[in-house]
């Protein structure tokens, strides 16, 4: 067995799960005895991280794109329903009694399942680290140029060192401080964002329509290049399970689903929407100058810095837990780490990658491209993860999941998965053949005249050659 068996840490209990002090647990296994919650309380603990200036940013970023507003929003919709599939790998947390860096074992195996974690759960953390605090960096220094603090190097990168300390505090209390935390974090959010929403309607242009109209393949691109945008929200949050995790184990599956869904789509559908209504409003110049720039352009003075408060705050509540279930990431890898000093390392990754985009980038440029990139490894990754679900009907054993030793449960054929590894490959390499974005476009892309339709295609390759494969003898070993 190895260092992180379930015998080894049982003790880590009430105090830091209710958030008296910082969390020492990490994927060790939660006994019955030490958990709590309902699932409705995961609505606000996801609602918090979307309530998001990013939202209000991707948003934007639609109507750049030659959209006429109900198109726009109609996407948006679409996107929001793949919030069912972070609700669905929800309940493979309690079901397990660990982190979902572990139930992924079942998927990719033991040694497969560290290379699966170490690419992509971290390329995934990263991406959002990375990009909500480039978000507070833009908007902290561009307030700060207003009160004469004109620094364009500095200034940002220090904004940026603040709000990444406080987010890793956050992180290393865990579990606990987030449960209590999120839901006034949401409350707060929600007031402050629905103000900003107020002061930004009377610039609306309600009669607003795109400058050339799209039709045939050029509106088939740009709705497509959109909904992926818009997916690599939903699909990356693959850690879900870790949010669930302390639930009861007898806490019904679709309790979890609903909670977790509705929590991430209501405000990502009510903010993305606002988004597209602020960028019907600016000029051109405007957009060059950056979203972040233009929306405290339109408030009145008392109000931007309530707005960079509010953004500040939805950096943390995301990142902190982006942190917290990449600090997990790292034990699940392999490193003989205990969850603070991982949770630490994770926070000074996040920051090196967000200094560099503070200097190379804008906001709406670094979004997008970012993004759209994430859905390779997130959309096959995800369903992956679902199908897997799905097929065992959340019966995974915590014990057998951390029995690393050739002949366990899930070494399967040397430590690797034959079929998970060979679904999340192609997956993603169906992904990226139909992918269009400014640096790359792929040939099934370019054959189709730039239509992506690279979030359906690789999340159904990867979903039916697992299933299938699983099937075969190659998946004999790993069949649920």
């Amino acid at each position: 067995m190895s260092h992180t068996s379930p015998p080894d840490q049982l003790h880590d209990t009430a105090p830091a799960v209710e958030g008296a002090r910082p969390e020492t647990r990490g994927i060790e296994l939660i006994a019955d005895g030490e958990r709590h919650g309902r699932a409705r309380d995961l609505f606000l603990i996801w609602a918090a991280p979307s309530v998001s200036i990013l939202n209000l940013t991707i948003g934007a970023s639609l109507i750049l794109l030659g959209l006429e507003v109900w198109q726009a929003i109609a996407i948006i919709v679409a996107a929001s329903l793949l919030w069912i599939f972070p609700g669905i790998i929800a309940g493979s947390g309690p079901a397990a009694g660990t982190a979902g860096s572990v139930v992924t074992r079942a998927m990719y195996g033991i040694l497969g399942n560290r290379l699966f974690v170490a690419v992509v759960g971290w390329f995934i953390g990263a991406v959002f680290l990375s990009l909500t605090w480039l978000a507070s960096s833009f908007m902290g220094a561009d307030l700060l140029r207003r009160t004469g603090l004109e620094d364009p190097i500095w200034v940002p990168i220090g904004v940026t060192i603040v709000v990444a300390t406080i987010t890793i505090f956050v992180a290393i209390f865990g579990h606990g401080l987030i449960l209590r935390a999120y839901p006034y974090m949401a409350g707060a959010l929600f007031v402050i964002f629905l103000v900003v929403a107020g002061f930004i309607l009377p610039t609306v242009d309600w009669q607003y329509a795109a400058p050339e109209p799209l039709t045939g393949a050029a509106l088939w691109s740009a709705l497509t290049i959109g909904f992926t945008i818009l997916a690599s929200s939903p699909l990356s949050f693959i850690n879900s399970p870790d949010i669930a995790r302390y639930l009861p184990r007898d806490t019904k599956p679709s309790h979890i689903t609903l909670a977790t869904a509705l929590g991430g789509a209501v405000p990502f559908i009510v903010f993305t929407s606002i988004g597209v209504l602020l960028a019907t409003g600016l000029s051109t110049p405007a957009f060059e100058a950056g979203i972040d720039v233009a929306l405290l352009d339109l408030l009145p003075g008392w109000l931007g810095p309530v707005l960079v408060v509010g953004v500040v705050i939805n950096t943390i509540a995301l990142n902190a837990m982006t942190a917290y279930t990449s600090s997990m990431a790292l034990q699940a890898i392999g490193f003989r780490l205990r969850r603070i000093p991982a949770a630490i390392i994770v926070g000074l990754v996040g920051t090196a990658l967000t200094i560099y985009l503070v200097l190379s980038s804008n906001l709406v440029e670094a979004a997008n491209l970012m993004l759209q990139f994430l859905v390779v490894v997130s959309g096959p990754a995800m369903a992956i993860f679902t199908v897997d679900v799905v097929l065992r009907r959340y019966r995974y054993d915590g014990v057998d999941l951390f029995d690393d030793t050739p002949g366990g449960r899930f070494w399967y054929s040397g430590g690797w998965s034959v079929p998970g590894i060979t679904a999340l490959l192609v997956g993603g390499a169906a992904t990226a053949v139909c992918l269009a974005t400014s640096v790359w476009v792929g040939p099934v892309a370019e054959l189709t005249g730039y239509i992506d339709l690279s979030v359906p295609v690789g999340m159904l390759v990867a979903a039916a050659l697992y299933a299938g494969l699983l099937r075969t003898p190659l998946g004999k070993d790993g069949r649920p």
